[in-house]
């Protein structure tokens, strides 16, 4: 076993030990299980002891785009907003004076009262908050703040905003609510290098940008579109035309337009992927080859987004998985067949240190291209 594996089973048996923690991840694991598959999938490529801390982030971003999402809940605008106010303020405040997250001991929503019996998001009920996880995971990660605070204020703002004027405006919302989650994933995934930031940002904001495509129709029964509203114009296309639930000719060349520029993004992050940790690799690489399958879904589906929603199907999802753990059980074998042959502890000050170091494979440099 290696020093990092045995440092993740202590702190696996650390959160063990906390029934709070413990309770905390349990939660943030079946959000993920539940409302994530794709995400979810990819993630039990990682290294076991790695999982919980992916959970947790998924947990909160979830948990926080339910309050303002769910098509289900009857809760007006201004109470969603009040909610998630309180919800993330009570992380950042946290954060900020060093303690626990307050009030996380009995679920995540707030107080019933004014006639709410029960105000949880509706697509799952639970009585155990996935903050303490949440900030278990950014202390143990030292992941900045901004990236919460960012992608709050992007919660906030689909409970205000039902559109964008071009596509730079889009993408203010997008930092929010995408580029910011693969920045908060990046510590978790150990990066050899600070040059990988970019690549994570543009991973988070392709993902998005699919998220967006894949739920047109959902969206647009929420009152939002997160398509702009300038490659809208470019090819004749109105609210009120997607609102038909239609793809006729001029939908279909703008989903296409779309899609293309969804699909330059996710290329342009791959090269980031060798400079993560090389258990992370499988992980990131499978879930942006099955984010990338949901866009060959959409072309197949003849862009029909509009009353329908497309999905990777699971005989493929488990098939891009398992050629990946095919690949972590053969490293693992060698890597065991190599332990054997290890020198003598006594040769050990002269044996160069078996830890990684980072992969020394260049790749190009790049500026961000979402232009944040």
């Amino acid at each position: 076993m290696t020093t990092a594996a045995r440092g993740g089973e202590a702190e696996l048996a650390a959160i063990a030990a906390d029934p709070e923690l413990r309770r905390s991840y349990a939660a943030a694991r079946r959000l993920n299980a539940e409302h994530g598959r794709t995400y979810y999938l990819a993630t039990l490529l990682l290294p076991a002891w790695k999982r919980p801390y992916v959970h947790a982030l998924y947990g909160f971003a979830r948990y926080a785009d339910d309050i303002v999402d769910s098509l289900d809940s009857q809760l007006p605008a201004p109470e969603r907003a009040a909610w998630l106010a309180d919800w993330g303020g009570r992380l950042v405040d946290a954060l900020r004076r060093g303690g626990p997250a307050g009030g996380t001991g009995a679920g995540d929503g707030p107080e019933p009262d004014g006639g709410h019996e029960a105000l949880t998001p509706p697509l799952y009920v639970s009585d155990v908050s996935v903050l303490p996880a949440v900030l278990h995971t950014i202390r143990r990660w030292d992941i900045p703040l901004g990236h919460f605070e960012a992608f709050l204020a992007s919660m906030a703002m689909d409970l205000a905003v039902t559109g964008y004027d071009t596509f730079d405006d889009l993408m203010t919302y997008v930092y929010g609510s995408g580029t910011v989650i693969g920045l908060q994933m990046l510590p978790v995934l150990e990066p050899s290098s600070a040059a990988a930031a970019p690549y994570a940002g543009d991973l988070g904001t392709a993902f998005q940008l699919i998220n967006f495509l894949r739920d047109v129709g959902e969206d647009l029964r929420r009152g939002r579109v997160y398509l702009p509203r300038e490659s809208m114009e470019l090819f004749g296309v109105t609210r009120e035309r997607l609102a038909t639930g239609v793809v006729d000719g001029a939908v279909r060349r703008l989903l296409r337009h779309e899609v293309g520029r969804a699909k330059e993004i996710l290329r342009a992050a791959a090269p980031g992927v060798r400079l993560l940790h090389p258990t992370s690799r499988d992980c990131v690489r499978t879930a942006a080859r099955l984010y990338g399958g949901i866009l060959d879904e959409i072309e197949k589906a003849d862009y029909q987004v509009l009353d329908r929603r497309v999905a990777v199907g699971t005989p493929r999802r488990l098939a891009v998985a398992a050629g990946a753990l095919l690949r972590i059980q053969a490293a693992a074998g060698r890597d065991r067949a190599l332990s054997a042959l290890r020198p003598p502890a006594w040769v050990g000050r002269w044996a160069p240190s078996p830890t990684w170091s980072g992969d020394t494979a260049e790749v190009p440099r790049r500026t961000h291209v979402s232009g944040r």
